[in-house]
Order: structure tokens, then C-alpha cells, then sequence
């Protein structure tokens, strides 16, 4: 695949801001499942949810790290990247970011760890061969592998894009 980082548009919806107007903080994880599994099924015509009634799999969710970086605002438009940093047999490490459209201001950083299961047995399962090309097709791994100094560097890099207001 050519371009190893995937991404989707959406619009930020009135009932899932908060009273500020801005996207309430637990819509966010909504918002990347959502693009996760679109961008999944747009470029390699996997349903996950289907995946799990059909085939019984799935991945489940080990832990997700979140910064909110810039507020994403109701009717705004943005666009949502995902990218492999790492995989095994049975694990998935994704990040995932949310920018303004333009790409000029990350609003929020997530990386995920998911652990692919057998919905049957409650157990762990190895990824297929298929799943496992896929991966290898996208991976994108990051110079660091610390969370937080990814989270400063995007934060840095927004506050050097803010125009001043005079």
C-alpha cells in the first residue's frame, strides 16, 4: 500500500459536545473506534464488526492514552489519521490523531493497544496471515515510544502554527 497512514473526515456533531460547545472528552474514543473501523473497512473492505459475528474475533481494548491538545468544536470539520506503530501475533499498537481540516492543529493524540481475541473462548487469538499482511503493509512506527514526549512534540508544534491576535 502506498500510503501507510489512513484517514477519514467527519464533522463534529451537536449532540456529542459538552456545554462549551467543544467535543465532550469521553466522544473522542468514540470518534477514533468509529474511524478506525471506517478506515479499516474503506481500504481493505474488512468489517470488524462483522469479523466478530461471523468469524467470533475481534480486538479488545488493552489501554488508550489521550491528550487533548485543542478543543474540537461543534459543526467543525476535521480529519482523523490512524497508523500502525506496532504489531505481534496478537497485539496492535495504533495512533490515532485528530486535526483541525487544514492540518495545522492537532486537537487530540491517541495510541491504543488492542489484543486480538476469540469472542468463543474469552481467549486470546494469533492474527490471520491476512491480517498480519495488512499490518506489515501499513506499519508506521514513530521515532519515540514514549507517550508523552509524542504529546510535546505535537504541542509544540501547534503553539508554533498559532497565528498572534493583535
Amino acid at each position: 500500500m502506498e500510503n501507510k497512514i489512513l484517514q477519514s473526515t467527519y464533522q463534529i456533531r451537536f449532540q456529542d459536545s459538552d456545554p462549551f460547545r467543544h467535543l465532550n472528552n469521553a466522544r473522542y474514543l468514540d470518534y477514533f473506534v468509529n474511524a478506525r473501523e471506517d478506515q479499516f473497512e474503506t481500504s481493505f473492505g474488512i468489517r470488524t464488526g462483522e469479523m466478530a459475528f461471523k468469524d467470533n474475533l475481534g480486538w479488545v481494548v488493552a489501554n488508550n492514552y489521550i491528550s487533548y491538545l485543542v478543543p474540537a468544536n461543534v459543526n467543525e470539520d476535521i480529519l482523523i489519521e490512524s497508523q500502525i506503530l506496532d504489531f505481534g501475533n496478537k497485539h496492535l499498537k495504533i495512533e490515532m490523531r485528530m486535526w483541525d481540516i487544514n492540518k495545522t492543529h492537532l486537537k487530540a493524540l491517541n495510541w491504543v493497544n488492542l489484543v486480538h481475541f476469540d469472542i468463543k473462548t474469552g481467549r486470546p487469538k494469533n492474527h490471520t496471515e491476512d491480517l498480519m499482511t495488512i499490518f506489515k503493509s501499513i506499519l508506521s512506527p514513530v521515532e519515540t515510544i514514549d507517550f508523552e514526549e509524542r504529546t510535546s512534540y505535537f504541542s509544540s508544534a501547534n503553539k508554533a502554527n498559532r497565528s498572534v491576535v493583535s
